[in-house]
């Protein structure tokens, strides 16, 4: 198992090899010159020589590449264009807005969709089942802002029961947090929701009809312990899968859910920043997701290795 484990640890390293290239290339291969685009109109030639040179563009590519990954591997982003911050500053400032909404979709989403999925393969065919099946189609097909919006306009702005924008740190009080969290949480998980629950559906149908299942019927065992104990656990590597790849779509959908909601995190630290053509920030922001994703994928990969005992090489 240490021999897996060392072998999925060490084939991250070429996937952020190829990351951190195509992050890098963002600024070389982007269209029209960027040192001009930033510059804006009214820029005179020096103004955009000096920007070039900030940003490295007077340099050949390899050479470039090369002090961007030494400067990455010893932690340092670059420096904001506009704010000359450095980058991992103004992360550090968003990123508690961010987690929190995340963690908050996260633990949601799982509670919502697997227990309905469950119930929806337990009555297949069933009405229960027909609307579990609905609100997963619904969940995919509406669009992450509009969800947003209605349910800022209903429970914001017209019942007042919560915030309608912005972001309270947990230190100021566990309910202002959370109350800032719930529709952006809602609004984010619900396209999650209708992935897992799909998923749970597809892979209990299939674990219900095997003899185990079965058998622990004819011994006379509740339908509970028989779903969620016998069953449930023996689906669970699709589920942990199919979850782990969500991230990604938590990861694009906060951009959308951040800026819908007036959350300061780095969703709308993104937006602003690619609206001032600030690559610096761009680069490290991308580079920043792609390495929580790939992270996280590492992280399931490992746990197989606790769900399924055939993983031992």
């Amino acid at each position: 198992m240490l021999g897996y484990i060392g072998r999925r640890i060490l084939a991250t390293i070429p996937v952020m090899a190829v990351v951190g290239l195509f992050v890098f290339s963002l600024l070389y291969f982007a269209p029209g010159d960027p040192a001009a685009i930033i510059a804006g109109d009214q820029a005179s030639p020096e103004d955009i020589i000096r920007i070039r040179a900030t940003l490295g563009l007077d340099r050949p590519f390899l050479v470039r590449f090369g002090e961007w990954s030494w400067h990455i591997l010893h932690g340092d982003l670059g420096t904001s264009i506009f704010t000359n911050l450095p980058v991992t500053t103004m992360i550090g400032q968003r990123v508690q807005p961010t987690v929190s909404l995340m963690l908050v979709t996260l633990v949601f989403a799982i509670a919502v969709a697997v227990p309905l999925g469950v119930v929806a393969a337990w009555k297949a065919g069933s009405l229960i089942d027909r609307l579990v099946m609905g609100l997963a189609v619904t969940g995919f097909s509406v669009p992450v802002f509009v969800v947003g919006y209605i349910l800022a306009y209903v429970f914001a702005l017209q019942l007042g029961w919560l915030p309608v924008q912005g972001y309270t740190p947990i230190e100021q009080g566990l309910w202002p947090w959370l109350s800032h969290l719930i529709l952006p949480a809602v609004t984010l998980g619900l396209v999650y929701i209708a992935l897992i629950a799909r998923v749970t559906r597809a892979t209990m149908l299939d674990v219900l009809s095997q003899d185990y299942v079965r058998t622990a019927r004819a011994k006379g065992l509740a339908q509970g312990p028989v779903l969620f104990v016998h069953a449930l656990k023996n689906a669970a590597v699709p589920i942990v899968t199919v979850i782990g790849i969500g991230i990604a779509l938590l990861i694009g959908g906060a951009v959308v859910t951040e800026t819908v909601f007036a959350i300061p995190g780095l969703g709308r630290l993104t937006v602003d920043a690619i609206l001032r053509r600030d690559y610096p920030i761009i680069q490290g922001i991308v580079l920043l997701f792609s390495f929580v994703y790939v992270l996280v994928n590492l992280a399931i990969d490992l746990f197989y290795t606790l769900l399924d005992p055939r993983i031992r090489y």
